[in-house]
């Protein structure tokens, strides 16, 4: 019987994102690290590899398929209620001890990964999206940039039959590969995991790579995204979350900064779940450090206001939800708030559609009944 490790080395085509360099050995482009392997070696992600001076790809599978609220991404400001069709390939180039996608991340790394991949082509997976009723299309649940060749395959198909298209990343990027990307990636969501180089490096990777890649996000016209899962003992105090603040709100004020809660997970069961208190404070330190958008996330009807979205001007509410699922829709056509007329920046619809679903779902498994929410 073949490995997990030879299966994946057999689904695999030649990679776009590196140089050949003297001696076999090559340069990869798909992340931070800029890994220099040597002939028979993967780099750090462990799906990426040299075989005799070509740089070899993951290719042709997915790890698992899932539909997604869009809320769930999270994505606030790109076409609410909208259905996400979301799959992930195997492999990570970090490896954090709190992963809630282990299984499919650490595939190759720890022995208790036992997920397999599921051979499939991309108009497979696009057909599929449209037949569950699905407006955009992601790369998740494992580190899309490390597989970006395949992930560009599939949204070429899905740009083709009117999908929107998005990664949800670690921001672990590179020059090169955003460059790559950005032609055919409307949305990303960066995990900024952390605003400390050490903790960083705990996780496997460096603070810089992610902070460079959000600065370029944002001036090369993706709709980005933050999110910040908050640890208790790991990245919760005023003055780390304080700095996180103010760094984005020196890209941008009006990047939308989500603050999410940590639950035990994988490796990490020591610190204890974080607190709805714990959410609403780094909302509030969020809100002080100039970023007009802020949510406190996956703890819903526990942060008052902190889901919905409100005009930064006149505080009108624009946007009223519990967890993922909308409740109120006051957006104008154009994605102006009705009472005062400010743009909201974002990706908006003309108008509010039925919400499919506010819950995750396997595609095959369709929802009961459809959600329906007015639009006042």
């Amino acid at each position: 019987m073949n490995t997990l490790r030879e299966i994946i080395h057999e689904n695999v085509r030649e990679g776009e994102l590196y140089e050949k360099l003297d001696r076999n050995w090559v340069r990869c482009f798909a992340c931070g690290h800029c890994c220099k392997i040597p002939d028979g070696q993967p780099g750090v992600c462990k799906v990426r590899y040299n075989r005799g001076g070509t740089l070899y790809v993951p290719w042709g599978y997915v790890g698992g398929v899932q539909c997604d609220p869009i809320e769930k991404k999270p994505f606030f400001h790109a076409h609410p209620g909208a259905l996400a069709y979301s799959f992930g390939m195997l492999g990570c180039d970090l490896h954090c001890s709190y992963c809630q996608n282990w299984v499919t991340s650490q595939a190759l790394r720890d022995l208790a990964a036992v997920v397999g991949p599921m051979r499939v082509t991309p108009t497979d997976l696009v057909l599929d999206a449209i037949h569950q009723g699905g407006r955009v299309i992601v790369s998740t649940y494992n580190e899309p940039l490390i597989t970006s060749e395949w992930a560009l395959a599939v949204f070429k198909e899905a740009r083709a039959a009117g999908l929107v298209t998005g990664f949800v990343s670690n921001g672990n990027g590179t020059p090169q590969v955003l460059a790559y990307v950005r032609p055919w990636v409307d949305l990303y969501k960066v995990d900024l995991k952390s605003f400390d180089d050490r903790h960083y490096r705990q996780l496997g990777g460096r603070l810089q790579p992610i902070l460079d890649t959000i600065k370029r996000l944002h001036e090369t016209g993706f709709w980005l995204e933050i999110v910040t899962l908050v640890i208790p003992g790991f990245n919760d105090s005023d003055d780390e979350l304080t700095r996180l603040a103010e760094f984005l709100a020196g890209v941008s004020s009006d990047i939308p900064w989500h603050v999410t809660a940590f639950h035990k997970d994988y490796k990490m069961t020591d610190p204890e779940n974080t607190s709805a208190e714990t959410l609403m404070r780094a909302a509030e330190i969020g809100k002080r450090a100039g970023l007009r958008y802020v949510y406190a996330g996956n703890l819903p009807g526990m942060v008052g206001d902190w889901e919905n979205t409100r005009c930064p001007k006149c505080k009108q509410l624009l946007i009223e939800r519990h967890g993922y699922l909308i409740t109120g829709y006051f957006l104008t056509p154009q994605g102006c708030c009705p009472s005062c007329g400010a743009s909201i920046p974002g990706r908006w619809d003309p108008a509010f559609r039925r919400q499919i679903t506010d819950r995750p779902f396997v595609p095959g498994m369709r929802p009961q009944s459809d959600l329906l929410v007015l639009n006042s």
